[in-house]
């Protein structure tokens, strides 16, 4: 039987993985409050490694097809991840229950190049794009005390396996695009890791002041670039 807490549940999954993961500057993380954790993301790892680099549950948005696929819906399910709702609803569905849960004074986490390295994996040392919505969020949420938490993985030692047809998964959710393609859905497995955690980013009053009109799209835009920044200089220093 598996545990109900998040954080012993991906303590647990690790372990029996075999993963060797060491965290690097866990006294960035803020002590208690909500906190909105972002990440590079190429492995369905990611989720417990961060839990376990921070010390506290995460409720990560993940995509809408992983809560419906059997086993993995149970899986996203035991890590206290949310999916995100059906393409018509999930931008509305995004920003809801994530503003909810930091409301509640909870961890929220969020992979902001999306999909793309998961189904296409990059090298362990790059990141991709980010999209904006994770900024869009820090600034929406009416939270006197957020900080946007950048944190590396960076992966030393790996193994890639096919884990489940792609057009099986366009079965489920017919409308994403990188699911319409021959093979199959990669599935990174690390053995040997580093997760380095970044300086929180706060968000202040000042900030969401300014979000609005034309300021909003600048100032979207430099907390995005400054996030995906620090993430890139962490993997420079974390992939030796």
């Amino acid at each position: 039987m598996f545990p109900d807490d998040p954080l012993k549940v991906s303590q647990l999954f690790l372990s029996l993985l075999g993963t060797r993961a060491y965290t690097y500057y866990r006294d960035r993380v803020p002590q208690d409050g909500a906190v909105l954790v972002i990440g590079n993301h190429r492995s369905f790892m990611d989720a417990p490694l961060l839990m376990t680099a921070v010390q506290r549950p995460i409720r990560f948005a993940c995509h809408h097809y992983m809560g419906e696929v059997p086993i993995m819906r149970e899986v996203v399910t035991k890590l206290g991840c949310f999916p995100l709702g059906s393409p018509e609803q999930r931008r509305q569905s995004f920003f809801q229950k994530a503003s909810q849960l930091l409301q509640s004074q909870q961890a929220v986490g969020v992979f902001p190049e999306g999909a793309q390295p998961m189904v296409q994996p990059s090298a362990p040392g790059s990141v991709g794009d980010f999209q904006r919505g994770f900024a869009h969020l820090a600034l929406r949420a009416p939270i006197a005390n957020l900080a946007i938490l950048p944190v590396a993985i960076a992966s030393h030692q790996e193994s890639t396996n096919s884990a489940v047809p792609f057009r099986m998964l366009s079965l489920v959710d017919p409308s994403e695009p990188l699911f319409d393609q021959p093979g199959w859905h990669p599935m990174i497995v690390y053995q040997n890791v580093s997760v380095m955690i970044g300086r929180p980013y706060w968000i202040r009053a000042s900030q969401r002041a300014d979000y609005q009109g034309k300021q909003a799209r600048s100032l979207v835009a430099e907390i995005t670039h400054e996030c995906h920044a620090e993430i890139d200089q962490l993997l420079a220093q974390g992939c030796y």
